[in-house]
């Protein structure tokens, strides 16, 4: 996965969601969130 600021990832992670995209995709966009303490919210 090529690096994505904060913003970046949790635009991927929201797009990736509403367009019902891999479930691995989705959760490893969740995880790394997770990991970097934001809120996808």
């Amino acid at each position: 996965m090529k690096i994505l600021s904060n913003e970046q990832l949790v635009a991927a992670y929201r797009d990736a969601e509403k367009n019902d995209q891999d479930r691995d995709w989705v959760k490893l966009l969740k995880n790394e969130i997770k990991k970097r303490g934001l809120n996808p919210q």
